[in-house]
């Protein structure tokens, strides 16, 4: 009997393997053929991540009890690894199993609790998705994720019963009495030839169970069970903010990339992306376009690529092994539609949500590129923006030499050429440079440098456009070109640190200049206050009206200043939080070169603009010259009073003079 089970075991595994090893060997070949991407360096954070990320599954606890239900069985499963080794041996070997921890009875009892704590899992998630049934939810495959949990709770059920038949039967190596639930559940067995029976028939099914559970696996839209820690790993470990730039050098045309076209365009990474998604639509209910109305949801964009990816790649693979000719068809619009691509606003609501690592933004950024540089579709009235910024050098389309005349009166320091290099360099920004509204920042924020004794200058017409409108644009040329102008600028006048008011100019300087040799210390001038307030360099008088701040994305999500500005909102007024702030925030609707295009539908920037009324403030406190315009642009359209204002300004009016200093 022993013999005949071997041999039944030995043909099952072989059937499963062969059909998971296939499946995986072409994945794998498939991501090898990926476009090159570094992500091998920092193995302490990516072990962290590991730690962190997966094992203690901190991103799903973002949402408590969702979180705690994945936690559940995904921690049961670690737990209940060993049992699938020791159901193979009980399989051939009636009664044998793993020598030392097969007889130990408080490994029994984990097993026992973590058998129901699955289940509960299981069940808790089957009432998530079959009675609540969240928005989020929209666009999966609900019914393949039925099937999946119905396998997983068979497979624990399964092992449960085959626990107390061995009870039963009396051929449990470990003491009865540390098994309570299996231990109750042998003694409605009783004894005798059919428990006998039962136990070999709950062996059997669940070594069955979890061998096609394994084999099925690859095959599925769950692939992310497999693939999810290997995504986590190689994620972005330093530089949130950074995007990926393109070289531009490579001295074979043919090996050039302009972002992504079809699959043959997207990175390895890219491509592990699509199939760790989890279907689970945290991106989705975050998603500033989502939430308003447009097409844009970024799990069914991770959706869409993948399934492209698998209609496509076995063509792929076999074209890049000799065989016959294969042209990919495009991404956009077979894959995603042009609307979902530009309805993107860059925020990274999607990337801090998702569980395993997805980088969402890339994905758009990269379908970008390919349109706007290699087809020249997209939106006219980005095109409007492209062409004021490579003729004035800014997005406004003013010229260079009005660049510094919000300084008037303020005698601030324009740094030019060959001059000494100022402790601080203040980089004021296009948007404070020529918007009317967003100059009050800039103003507001030299008259606080002034009147702490911070040497600084600015640049002045020496000062372009960072790039960063263009680049989230699609335009990674022009991008590089203001990048290599700027940096070279800037350590001619040896600047060594830099001060920025517009977080996505601060984004830039801090993340993406080092590619281009802009090695600076850079701070959001928030941080630079607050530690002048700290050090009691400033002095304000504390205010009592209540003020509620709006967390910039480009600010809190992407580089995690989050504490500064409040710092300052504290100093000067009675703070209130927003419902959605922090890293949680909600967008204005300014990023992702959106400043410059026409919104469809209901407008991101209303939205928050009535999120902010709702706290009952009586000014709305940014931190962000975007966040300015388009905030108050959405609290005049909803009709509300509430006055925008930046940290800066809200704490030049604050401020009392000190040693003469005028504020």
């Amino acid at each position: 009997m022993t013999y005949v089970s071997g041999l039944a075991l030995l043909l099952v595994l072989g059937v499963a393997g062969m059909l998971f090893g296939r499946r995986a060997l072409m994945l794998t070949q498939l991501v090898r053929l990926g476009k090159p991407l570094q992500r091998f360096d920092d193995v302490p954070q990516r072990v962290r991540n590991q730690a962190v990320v997966v094992l203690g599954q901190k991103k799903l606890f973002q949402r408590l009890g969702p979180g705690l239900i994945h936690a559940l069985i995904f921690w049961g499963f670690l737990i209940l690894f060993p049992t699938i080794i020791m159901a193979l041996i009980g399989a051939v070997s009636k009664g044998s199993t793993l020598p030392w921890l097969g007889h130990q009875g408080w490994f029994a009892l984990l097993v026992d609790l973590f058998v129901v704590l699955v289940l509960v899992g299981v069940i808790s998630a089957f009432w998530i998705r079959k009675v609540q049934r969240p928005e989020r939810f929209k666009g999966s495959h609900l019914g393949e994720a039925d099937l999946i949990l119905g396998l997983i709770a068979m497979i624990v059920l399964t092992l449960l019963l085959w626990h107390a038949a061995l009870i039963a039967t009396g051929l449990n190596e470990w003491p009865a009495s540390w098994s309570p639930v299996s231990n109750a559940i042998a003694q409605v067995f009783g004894e005798g030839t059919w428990a006998e029976v039962r136990e070999r028939i709950f062996v059997w099914a669940h070594v069955l169970l979890v061998v096609g559970f394994m084999a099925y696996l690859p095959h599925s839209k769950h692939l992310h069970i497999a693939t999810a820690a290997i995504n986590v790993w190689f994620g972005r470990t330093r530089r949130r903010g950074r995007l990926e730039p393109l070289d531009f050098t490579v001295e074979d045309e043919s090996e050039m990339r302009f972002g992504a076209a079809t699959i043959a365009d997207m990175t390895w990474k890219q491509m592990i992306d699509t199939m760790s998604c989890t279907e689970c639509g945290r991106c989705q209910d975050v998603c500033p376009a989502y939430q308003t109305g447009k097409e844009l949801s970024p799990k069914l964009l991770i959706m869409g690529l993948r399934d492209q990816l698998f209609a496509e790649g076995p063509n792929l693979l076999a074209a890049s092994k000799g065989g016959n000719a294969f042209e990919p068809s495009a991404l956009v619009p077979n894959a995603v539609s042009d609307d979902v691509v530009w309805d993107c606003v860059t925020c990274g609501a999607c990337v801090q949500e998702c569980p395993v690592a997805i980088e969402h933004v890339d994905h758009i950024v990269d379908l970008r590129r390919h349109l706007v540089m290699v087809e020249g579709r997209f939106p006219s009235d980005g095109e409007t923006m492209l062409r004021d910024v490579e003729r004035s050098q800014n997005p406004w389309g003013k010229p260079q030499t009005e660049r510094a005349d919000w300084t008037e009166g303020l005698e601030v320091r324009v740094l030019q050429p060959g001059e000494p290099a100022p402790d601080v360099l203040y980089w004021v920004g296009c948007a404070a440079s020529y918007d009317e509204r967003a100059k009050t920042t800039a103003q507001s924020t030299a008259k606080l440098l002034q009147a702490a004794g911070v040497d600084f200058a600015v640049l002045g017409p020496r000062e372009s456009c960072t790039g960063d409108p263009a680049r989230l644009m699609g335009n990674e040329y022009t991008f590089q070109s203001f990048a290599e102008q700027n940096v070279a600028t800037m350590n001619e006048a040896g600047v060594t640190k830099i001060v920025a008011s517009c977080p996505h100019c601060f984004n830039t300087l801090a993340n993406e200049y080092p590619d281009f040799g802009g090695n600076y210390e850079v701070v959001h001038h928030t941080e630079l206050l607050a530690e002048l307030l700290q050090e009691g360099r400033l002095a304000p008088v504390a205010g009592t009206e209540e003020i509620t701040y709006h967390d910039s994305c480009y600010l809190a999500r992407h580089n995690d200043v989050i504490s500064a500005p409040r710092e300052i909102v504290s100093r000067v007024g009675k703070p209130l939080e927003m419902a959605r702030s922090g890293k949680r925030g909600f967008c204005c609707g300014a990023g992702g070169a959106h400043m410059w295009m026409e919104e469809r539908g209901n407008q991101i920037n209303e939205e928050r603009a009535r999120e902010a009324a709702e706290t009952g403030a009586g000014t709305l406190a940014v931190a962000c010259p975007f966040c300015t315009i388009m905030l108050d642009d959405g609290v005049k359209q909803n009709g509300s009073e509430m006055r925008v204002a930046d940290v800066a300004t809200l704490l030049a009016e604050a401020l009392e003079p000190r040693d003469g200093a005028t504020t």
